[in-house]
C-alpha cells in the first residue's frame, strides 16, 4: 500500500457559462464536469428511494399511535401543535421536543389526518437524507462513491424502518446529515456562514430528539478546529458563532416553555415536576446514560449493565437485537476508517478528503460508543443515527482503495474488507435459518469470489477483472441488508418499539398489525404473582406478592372479564372500529401483564367509539385513560381529545387525584376507560408518581362500571355508584 497519498480533488467549477443554463437543464444534466450518466443515476437513486419508502405506506396505519395522536391534536389546536401535546385538551405533552410533530402536524392540517399525511413527510425526509449524503460524499470523492453511499443508506434496514415510521428519528437524521454537509463546506473555505448553518441544524435537531442531536458535536467541532484552512483563533471565534446558532435554534422553544405560566400550558410529559429542563437533563438526558430515568419502567442492572434494555458492551450493536438493524456494514466501516486515516496521514493539515473521513468517522465512533454503553432506555431503532456515517465511511474508503487497486497491499485490504462483510452478512442471515436459507449461501460465495477477484486484479493485467470484482462485491455486501429492507417495507409496522427485518431476527417489536407479538422480551416480564391478580368488573386489580399491581381498573393486570386474557378488558380486534386496518394500534399481548397498554395503542370497537362520540362536544375530554398509548387509540378513532393520565408510562403526576376530581366535578371529562399503561407500580418503576393508580382506584370505587366491547367504562357524569358492573348487552 503506497505511503504517499494523492488527495481526492475538490470539484472543479463549471466553465463556459454553465451557471447561466436554465435550472431545469442544470437539474437534469448536473455539473458540466460530470459524466453524462451521473445526474440520471442520482435522480434514479432518489426516485427509487422514494418508491421504496412510500410504496404501501398506508398499510402501517397510525404506526406509532402515541405520536399520531399528538399529530391529530395539533390539527385541532395550535397550542397543542406548538407544545407537542398528546391531546387537543392540552393536558400533557409527549416526552420529546416537538419539531417532528410540527412537520407531520402541518402536513395533516393540509391533507387531513390519515396515515399518508403523517408518514409521507417521514419518507420524504429519508429521500432528502440520501440526497444530502450524496452531495457530502461527492464533494470530496467520485460521483460513484456518492451514489454508493446513498444506496447503502437507503438499503440499511433500520433506515428503511424509521423513514417509513412516525418517530422523531427521521427528522433528526436528516438535520444531522445536513449539518455534516455544512461543516464540510465550511472546512473547505473557512466559511462562517456554513458553520453557523451547521450549528443551527444541530440545534433544530435538538428540537427533534433532544440531547441525542449533540452526539455529533465533538466530531464536527474537532474537524473544524483542527483542519480548517484559517488561523487558530479565527477558528475558535467561528466555532463560538456556530455554538451560538446551536443554542438559539434549540433554545428558543425551551425558553418559551420555561417562561410560559404552567397553569396555561400542558404538563411536560416525561418529567416529574412539569419541567422541560428536567425532561432534557433527566429522563431524556443523563438518565439515558446511567439508567436512572425517573418515571421509567424496567431499569435495574444486568450481568453487564443495561438492565431491562439489554446488556451493554463493545459488541452490543452486533448482538441478536441490534445486529440486523445496523451492523451489516459496520465491520467494513471500521476497517475502512482505519484505512482512510492511514492513507491520508501525510496529507496537508487542511486536506478535505481527510476532513471528511475524520468527520464521518467521528460521528460513527462517538455515537456507536454511546449506544454500546448507555444503561438507560435504548431501542434497536435508535441505530438509524449511525446509518449515514456508516454509509459515508464505507463509500469513501472504497474510493480510496479503488484509486490504488493496482497496489497489492491495497487490493489485499479491499479483499479482506469484502470477505469480512460477506462473512458477517452470512452470520446475520444465519440468525433466521428458515428465512430464505439460500440467500446466506449466495452472499458468502459471492463475497469469496469478489475478494479473490479484487486481490487477483492487482496481480494480473486483465483490465476488466477489477470492475467485475467490484460489482460482485457490491452485490455481496448489499444483498443481505437489501433483503432485510425489503422485508421491512413489505410488512406493516406499528407500536412503540418497531424493528426491521424478518420475525425471529432478534429484538422485539418487529411486526405490524397481526405480527408485532404484542409485548416486550422476557426480561420485561415481572415474576409470577407480581403482576397483580385479575379483578372483577368494577374492582381495581389487587396487588400480588411483593409488588404493586399496575394502576387501572378492572382486570388490568390479569385476564379480562371476557376471558381473552387482554389487559384492561380489551380484546383483540374488537369490532372494526375506526381507523381501518392497523390504524388503531397493535393487538395487546395475550395473557395479561399490562404491557399492551404501555407499548401499543388501543383498538376500540364500534360500540365503544359510539359511546365516546355521544355528546362529545359537551366535554373537553370525551374520556381519560391511564397511559398515552391506551388513550391514543380512542382519540384517533373518535377524533376527540382523550386525556392520557400519567403520560407515556402512566407514571407522571398529571393530573394529580385532586386535579382529576376537580375536572370531574366541573363536568369536563365524560368517561374513564379501565386498563391502560403502567403507572407508578410494578415492573421496577423508577420512582415515578402513583397518581394514576390513585385516580384509577378512586374511579373504580366511586362510579359504576359498564363493559362494552370488552372495555370497562366509567361514566364520570353519572351519579356516583358503588362500583358494580352494568355490562351492556353487546359486551
Amino acid at each position: 500500500m503506497t505511503a504517499v497519498v494523492v488527495p481526492m480533488p475538490l470539484p472543479i467549477p463549471e466553465a463556459g457559462g454553465a451557471a447561466d443554463r436554465p435550472w431545469y437543464l442544470r437539474a437534469v444534466r448536473g455539473r458540466a464536469t460530470d459524466a453524462p450518466w451521473v445526474r440520471p443515476a442520482l435522480l434514479a437513486l432518489l426516485v427509487a428511494t422514494g418508491v421504496l419508502y412510500i410504496w404501501g405506506l398506508g398499510a402501517s396505519g397510525w404506526a406509532n399511535s402515541f405520536y399520531s395522536a399528538a399529530v391529530q391534536a395539533g390539527t385541532q389546536s395550535w397550542q397543542a401543535l406548538f407544545f407537542g401535546s398528546s391531546d387537543a385538551g392540552n393536558s400533557i405533552t409527549v416526552d420529546k421536543t416537538p419539531a417532528s410533530l410540527w412537520v407531520m402536524g402541518l402536513s395533516a392540517r393540509i391533507f387531513g389526518v390519515n396515515a399518508w399525511s403523517i408518514l409521507v413527510p417521514q419518507a420524504l425526509e429519508g429521500v432528502a437524507t440520501v440526497g444530502v449524503l450524496y452531495l457530502a460524499v461527492r464533494r470530496r470523492f467520485p460521483a460513484w462513491a456518492g451514489l454508493l453511499a446513498g444506496a447503502m443508506l437507503a438499503l440499511t434496514p433500520v433506515a428503511a424502518l424509521m423513514f417509513r415510521f412516525n418517530n422523531p428519528d427521521a427528522l433528526l437524521v436528516l438535520l444531522l446529515t445536513v449539518a455534516a454537509y455544512a461543516v464540510l463546506r465550511a472546512q473547505e473555505s473557512a466559511s462562517t456562514r456554513w458553520l453557523v448553518l451547521a450549528g443551527a441544524c444541530v440545534g433544530f435537531g435538538f428540537l427533534a430528539k433532544m440531547l441525542q442531536a449533540f452526539l455529533v458535536v465533538p466530531a464536527f467541532a474537532l474537524v473544524y478546529l483542527v483542519l480548517a484552512p484559517v488561523g487558530f483563533w479565527r477558528r475558535v471565534r467561528q466555532l463560538l458563532w456556530s455554538g451560538l446558532a446551536l443554542i438559539v435554534a434549540g433554545g428558543w422553544w425551551i425558553a418559551i416553555v420555561e417562561l410560559w405560566p404552567e397553569s396555561s400550558r400542558p404538563y411536560i410529559g416525561g418529567s416529574q415536576h412539569n419541567s422541560i429542563l428536567e425532561l432534557t437533563l433527566g429522563y431524556n438526558g443523563l438518565g439515558r446514560l446511567n439508567g436512572e430515568e425517573t418515571g421509567s419502567v424496567g431499569g435495574g442492572g444486568g450481568p453487564r449493565g443495561g438492565g431491562a434494555w439489554g446488556e451493554t458492551g463493545w459488541d452490543r450493536l452486533f448482538n441478536a437485537e441490534m445486529g440486523g438493524q445496523i451492523s451489516w456494514l459496520l465491520p467494513a466501516a471500521l476497517i475502512l476508517l482505519v484505512v482512510g486515516l492511514w492513507l491520508t496521514r501525510r496529507a496537508p493539515r487542511t486536506d478535505p478528503a481527510r476532513a471528511a473521513i475524520v468527520l464521518w468517522g467521528g460521528w460513527l465512533l462517538t455515537t456507536a460508543l454511546v449506544f454500546s454503553y448507555m444503561a438507560g432506555i435504548f431501542h434497536a431503532y435508535y441505530n438509524v443515527a449511525l446509518a449515514p456515517a456508516v454509509a459515508a465511511v464505507v463509500a469513501m474508503g472504497a474510493a480510496l482503495l479503488w484509486e490504488r487497486r493496482r497496489v497489492v497491499r491495497a487490493a489485499a485490504v479491499a479483499a479482506i474488507t469484502v470477505g469480512a462483510s460477506a462473512w458477517w452478512s452470512y452470520r446475520l442471515l444465519d440468525r433466521t435459518p428458515d428465512w430464505h436459507p439460500w440467500l446466506r449461501q449466495v452472499v458468502l460465495v459471492a463475497g469469496i469470489v469478489a475478494a479473490l477477484g479484487l486481490f487477483g486484479s492487482a496481480l494480473v493485467t486483465r483490465r476488466g477483472l477489477a470492475p467485475v470484482a467490484a460489482g460482485v462485491s457490491v452485490v455481496a455486501i448489499l444483498a443481505g441488508p437489501a433483503a432485510y429492507t425489503w422485508d421491512t417495507v413489505s410488512t406493516p409496522k406499528g407500536g412503540s418499539i418497531p424493528s426491521a427485518g424478518p420475525a425471529g431476527a432478534g429484538g422485539f417489536g418487529r411486526g405490524g398489525p397481526g405480527r408485532f407479538g404484542g409485548g416486550p422480551p422476557q426480561r420485561f416480564q415481572a415474576p409470577p404473582g407480581q403482576d397483580g391478580q385479575a379483578g372483577q368488573p368494577g374492582q381495581p386489580g389487587q396487588p400480588g406478592q411483593g409488588a404493586q399491581a399496575f394502576p387501572g381498573a378492572p382486570g388490568q393486570n390479569g385476564r379480562a372479564p371476557d376471558g381473552t386474557g387482554q389487559p384492561g378488558g380489551q380484546r383483540p380486534n374488537a369490532g372494526n372500529g375506526t381507523p381501518p386496518q392497523g390504524q388503531g394500534g397493535m393487538t395487546p399481548r395475550q395473557g395479561g401483564g399490562g404491557m399492551g397498554g404501555l407499548l401499543n395503542g388501543s383498538t376500540p370497537g364500534k360500540e365503544v367509539v359510539a359511546m365516546l362520540e355521544r355528546d362529545s362536544d359537551d366535554y373537553t375530554w370525551v374520556a381519560a385513560s391511564v397511559g398515552s398509548n391506551s388513550a391514543s387509540g380512542y382519540q384517533l378513532a373518535t377524533g376527540k381529545p382523550v386525556m392520557p393520565i400519567g403520560g407515556f408510562n402512566g407514571s407522571d403526576p398529571s393530573p394529580t387525584l385532586a386535579e382529576f376530581q376537580k375536572l370531574v366535578t366541573a363536568g369536563r371529562i365524560h368517561y374513564f376507560i379501565g386498563g391502560g399503561g403502567m403507572g407508578g407500580g410494578g415492573m421496577r418503576s423508577m420512582g415515578g408518581s402513583n397518581a394514576s393508580q390513585a385516580i384509577a382506584t378512586w374511579v373504580a370505587g366511586t362510579f359504576a362500571a359498564t363493559t362494552v366491547d370488552g372495555v370497562t367504562l366509567y361514566d364520570l357524569t353519572a351519579v356516583p355508584g358503588n362500583g358494580t358492573d352494568e355490562s351492556s348487552p353487546t359486551a
